[in-house]
């Protein structure tokens, strides 16, 4: 099964990084307040960007390494899945 890691652009322009085995219906539930504690006060959110994984240990290390960037290296990310 594979996994993926995502970033979602809230409301106020922030970003927030997760990982899910199921993109769509994770960014549903985000949407509907049933996400994570931090999107539930920043709706709507919008995904901006994803990658697979291949297991969910690997998809949980790329998403905290994500989290540690800055937000102009999170940025570039955006833009470099956008070509």
């Amino acid at each position: 099964m594979p996994y993926f890691v995502y970033l979602l652009e809230c409301r106020d322009q922030s970003l927030y990084c997760g990982y899910t085995s199921d993109l769509g219906k994770r960014v549903a539930a985000h949407n509907a307040g049933r996400g994570g504690r931090y999107t539930r006060t920043h709706l709507p959110v919008k995904l901006v960007y994803s990658e697979k994984a291949r297991t969910r240990l690997q998809a949980m290390r790329r998403e905290r390494e994500i989290k540690g960037y800055s937000r102009k290296k999170k940025q570039a990310l955006i833009e470099e899945k956008r070509k």
